[in-house]
């Protein structure tokens, strides 16, 4: 990934406004749209540790039908099957994600970005 991305999912509000955000700043992030890219396990752990995150399951997106329908509430589950999980269903990866070079930060809300840049 270049030095600027956003993981994007361009149905969702939060990524289009933090992508406007960027480009309003004058920014031309690489665009990747994780849902038609996917994210291989060595992308997905390496943006785990890059957001300071001590779990898969901080990344994922609990409000989904999918997360209810694979059970992934259960505390049992493992690192691997939680990242297994949304690497079969891209869905459940919390979005917008912007990746600066060694940084990372959530559009939620889109101005929590601008900490990175």
């Amino acid at each position: 990934m270049s030095k600027l991305t956003i993981l994007h999912n361009p149905r969702c509000s939060k990524s289009r406004q933090t992508l406007a955000l960027l480009t309003d700043k004058g920014l031309q992030p690489t665009v990747v749209d994780y849902l038609k890219t996917p994210l291989t396990l060595t992308e997905l752990n390496n943006i785990i540790s890059l957001l300071g995150f001590t779990s898969a399951r901080q990344l994922l997106r609990k409000g989904e039908p999918i997360y209810k329908e694979q059970q992934l509430a259960n505390s049992q589950l493992t690192e691997t099957q939680l990242l297994t999980a949304m690497l079969t269903y891209p869905k459940l990866i919390e979005r917008p994600i912007v990746l600066n070079a060694d940084k990372a930060a959530i559009g939620r809300p889109p101005e929590a970005v601008l900490t990175i840049l």
